[in-house]
Parts: structure tokens; C-alpha cells; sequence
């Protein structure tokens, strides 16, 4: 959450500096940088979602014998991946 606020605070800073005008190349660099925060945000996302969800999803396929417990966390994982190297 620290790091979606501060996000959020960079994010009104930028709709701050087109409402004055500022220079277009200063405005852009700030939005590389929300962008590239909000990468960040993304691989920790998927990180999390990897070591919990999916670890957790193993250990059920395997306590019940069912393997589609695991595909459908691994489908979703490769289906996030996908977008992410899209955007």
C-alpha cells in the first residue's frame, strides 16, 4: 500500500504540472517514472501471487489428487506475464 500511495501522490503530481503548464519533457519524464513504479508494483504483485496462491494450489492438487487445482493458478499466472509484457 506504501507504494501505491506514493504512486498516487506522483500521479497528482504530474495532473498538477499539466494544469501549470509545465514543460512537456518534465511531464513525460514524471510519467515514465509512475510508469515504471507501477511495474515494480506489477512483479511484486505476481511474486506474491506465485509464492502464495500458486505454492498453495500445489500443495491442494496434491492433497486431493486434483491437477487442475494447480493449471488453473499456473494459467492465470501465464495469462498476468503475458499482459505485463505487453503494456
Amino acid at each position: 500500500m506504501k507504494r501505491l500511495r506514493r504512486i498516487e501522490g506522483q500521479v497528482r503530481g504530474i495532473a498538477r504540472m499539466v494544469e501549470e503548464d509545465k514543460y512537456c519533457i518534465d511531464v513525460l519524464t514524471q510519467v515514465a517514472a509512475v510508469s515504471k513504479a507501477l511495474h515494480a508494483v506489477s512483479l511484486n504483485l505476481l511474486e506474491e501471487h506465485m509464492g502464495h496462491c500458486v505454492t498453495n494450489a500445489a500443495i491442494e492438487s496434491e492433497r486431493t489428487g486434483d491437477a487442475t487445482i494447480v493449471e488453473e493458478k499456473i494459467k492465470e499466472a501465464t495469462a498476468a506475464i503475458s499482459r505485463m509484457m505487453r503494456s
